[in-house]
């Protein structure tokens, strides 16, 4: 088990990092352009593509947050990725209860199994407030930075988009049927275990989590991860050349080690591609 993990780690990571690094070489070798004005243009198909949904009493904190995500090679790669896919159509809002969080969902699959929709809805404050570092070692990394001025709040609301667009690459990868699965046994899944005493080797629970890849903690730990790992993808590039980039990755790895040591492979990996200009202590 230990070892498939791995593999589908390393895979899901690669393609992540090549399929972005593609990107942004191609867009390296193409002339200069406004970026941010043209990733705002209408999606090459009717089918699929990024569709801006933005209240106008927040299009104008919006517009800072998307205007700091697209100003590494990371962000302006993923979001032209995703405003010309062909099939799958990305709805941004702003909204919802977790003013200072940010969510994903209502994802679509057509016919083919291809993840057709997902939704990322922002809270209208997400430039404000850090998670925990127990799931999220990067977001959680920023707050000294910000008390010392070093980073701002558009910073912050940017690692927090990057964080819903790894989401988004991670359902892509998910097979419909195997999600699906997920959602119809997480509920029978946690009855049974505030029911039996909280005994996660119950042998009914052994056999469910067998059958959804692990149970419910551990499902979704692994997709706020992935989640923090393109979070750390975007910090890479936003911080790469600042005084401050070492320590910035320092406190991230000092979370991973304390709270996410099965999942460090993925955050090492970043810390490592080639394009970085230091590893900062990662191995």
């Amino acid at each position: 088990m230990r070892s498939t993990r791995t593999l589908f780690t390393s895979l899901l990571l690669a393609a992540i990092v090549l399929i972005s690094t593609q990107i942004v070489n191609a867009q390296q070798l193409a002339p200069k352009s406004n970026f941010v004005r043209d990733a705002s243009a209408a999606p090459a198909s009717e089918a699929g593509g990024i569709k801006e949904v933005i209240p106008a009493k927040y299009q104008k904190r919006y517009d800072e947050w998307k205007t700091e995500f697209l100003s590494t090679d990371i962000g302006k790669a993923q979001w032209d990725m995703y405003s010309h896919h062909p099939r799958l159509q990305i709805t941004i809002t702003i909204g919802g209860k977790s003013v200072q969080g940010a969510g994903t969902g209502k994802y679509k699959w057509n016919d083919s199994g291809e993840l057709v929709a997902a939704t990322i809805v922002l809270g209208e404050k997400i430039d404000e407030g850090y998670p925990s570092a127990v799931y999220y070692p990067v977001m959680n990394a920023l707050e000294p930075f910000e008390s010392k001025q070093l980073i701002n709040g558009s910073v912050l609301a940017a690692t927090k988009i990057a964080h819903e667009f790894g989401h988004v690459m991670k359902i892509s990868t998910t097979p419909q049927s195997l999600y699906n699965l997920q959602v119809q046994l997480f509920p029978v899944y946690n009855k049974i275990f505030l029911s039996n005493g909280y005994n996660v080797n119950d042998p009914r629970l052994v056999e469910i989590a067998q059958k959804m890849g692990g149970n419910p903690v551990q499902i979704w730990e692994d997709r706020e991860y992935w989640g923090e790992a393109n979070a750390m993808l975007f910090l890479r590039d936003r911080v790469a050349k600042e005084k401050y980039h070492c320590r910035l990755f320092g406190k991230i790895k000092q979370a991973v080690e304390e709270y996410a040591k099965d999942y460090e492979a993925r955050f090492a990996e970043i810390a490592k591609e080639q394009g970085a200009i230091y590893t900062c202590g990662w191995r």
